[in-house]
């Protein structure tokens, strides 16, 4: 038997460390040749890391959250053979890789059901034991008297989901016997605890009612994809001085267009959203103001305006929020545009966006769609200089030509770099949108 050392590959694009999320193996567990055996982090997506051979888990390189340079020592293997790391126990961490180094990494598969996402309330290595080793629950009818619990500075370990429905019951969740994989609580866990006679934390009223007492709290560790929002929130919102315009677009005309064009061709080219004709105004806009369209670089104290518009579509996931990128944007029809943005919110959400197709956005739009508020104020995604909120759109009254007549209105939130865009160009930009939008014939003359 020997040892095989599976170093952290070169996932490419000149990154020298990557965040690791979770193992998907553990010590003294078995693994398959290409099992995945851990999920990283780059600067954009999620990577899962296959073994290129079987053997038996000796250690692990780190613990979820940690930053690990590239080549570091993921995991040890115990192996047929020699393996690459000399004999068991005395070869050199640092010995050559082998076929090791050149693991393929892939992107990482659709986010689970919330019984099997990776747990995010412990930062521990490996997740706690069970509070009752080798037991399953009692018998459906039988009575939980007093359920051994986890020690108080260990927190179980449970999805988002799982979590939100025990506080709902008032049920705490330490208490609670697990069956999952690595002594996760499942769904099922809570209807077997509430079905065996666990008790709630009610006060005065009856079993899980909606005034519980409740005592328990939780660490819950900011890594992966939430790290990097917080990194580059924190950078955006220290590095540029915000401004912020809000200006009231009524859209009744381009909503009227967008039921038409719907009506005449949805069925064949599918139906439009308001978003791609904002993105259409919103091209056109740049060809009048091109200092929009940029980038700029802090160190160097240079701006680059590009002539292609890569237009960012700030997109929620379950993991958190992503930028993909709609590619030349100034290229594509309304249906093209629709198609693209369609495609690329399908592939944040199932977790297979690329890191190509989440980089190098020169201009962001970010919408909350129906619940967007009335107003907001934009982050702007650093190094850009610009990015257009939108918020929902309201039918009220409005006088016209001395009529109160029923108008589509919608608030655009747009916030600018102030060392590069002065008030006033911020202004005439946003003017400019708002142009597009409320004369669409506008839009399609060239």
């Amino acid at each position: 038997m020997g040892h095989h050392v599976i170093k952290m590959p070169d996932i490419g694009e000149g990154i020298a460390e990557v965040e690791l999320i979770a193992w998907k193996v553990e010590v003294g567990g078995p693994v398959a040749e290409d099992q995945v055996v851990a999920e990283v982090m780059t600067d954009k997506a999620m990577v899962e890391i296959p073994s290129p051979v079987a053997g038996t888990v000796v250690s692990l390189g780190g613990q979820p959250g940690e930053m690990m340079a590239v080549g570091s020592e993921l995991i040890r293997l115990e192996v047929e053979g020699a393996g690459n790391a000399g004999e068991p126990g005395i070869g050199s961490r640092e010995s050559g890789v082998g076929k090791a180094a050149t693991a393929a990494a892939v992107p990482a598969p659709p986010p689970r059901a919330p019984e099997s996402e990776p747990a995010t309330a412990s930062a521990k290595a490996e997740p706690p034991a069970s509070p009752i080793p080798d037991s399953r629950f009692p018998t459906p009818g039988s009575t939980i008297t007093s359920p051994p619990a986890l020690a108080a500075d260990e927190a179980p370990l449970a999805s988002p989901a799982v979590r939100r429905r025990a506080w709902d019951l008032g049920i705490e969740l330490r208490y609670v016997p697990a069956t999952g994989p690595g002594g996760r609580i499942l769904q099922a866990d809570l209807d077997a605890y509430v079905e065996a006679g666990g008790k709630t934390q009610a006060v005065g009223g009856g079993t899980g009612s909606g005034y519980a007492r409740r005592s328990g709290e939780q660490q819950i560790p900011v890594m992966g994809l939430r790290r990097k929002i917080a990194q580059k929130m924190q950078t955006s919102w220290s590095n540029i001085p915000h401004i912020t315009y809000v200006e009231e677009i009524d859209v009744t005309e381009v909503e009227a267009l967008r039921a038409k064009l719907n009506e005449r061709w949805g069925k064949q080219r599918g139906k439009l959203t308001l978003l791609p004709l904002l993105a259409r105004a919103l091209v056109l806009a740049l060809r009048e103001f091109p200092q929009m369209n940029a980038r700029y670089d802090d160190d160097a104290n240079v701006i680059t305006r590009f002539d292609g518009v890569q237009l960012g579509i700030a997109t929620q996931s379950e993991v958190g929020l992503s930028v993909p990128v709609v590619a030349h944007a100034e290229s594509l029809d309304l249906w093209q545009t629709a198609a693209e943005i369609a495609r690329l919110a399908g592939a944040v959400r199932a977790g297979k966006a690329t890191r190509e197709e989440l980089s190098g956005s020169t201009i962001t739009i970010s919408s909350l769609g129906p619940i967007g508020g009335i107003a907001s104020t934009p982050i702007i995604n650093h190094p850009e200089v610009a990015i257009v909120g939108v918020n929902r759109i309201i039918e009220r009254p409005m006088l016209r030509d001395g009529q109160v007549v029923a108008r589509k209105l919608m608030n655009l939130s747009s916030s600018f770099d102030h060392r590069i865009v002065d008030g006033m160009e911020a202004a005439e930009f946003v003017q400019a949108i708002r142009r597009g939008l409320e004369t669409p014939a506008l839009m399609f003359l060239e």
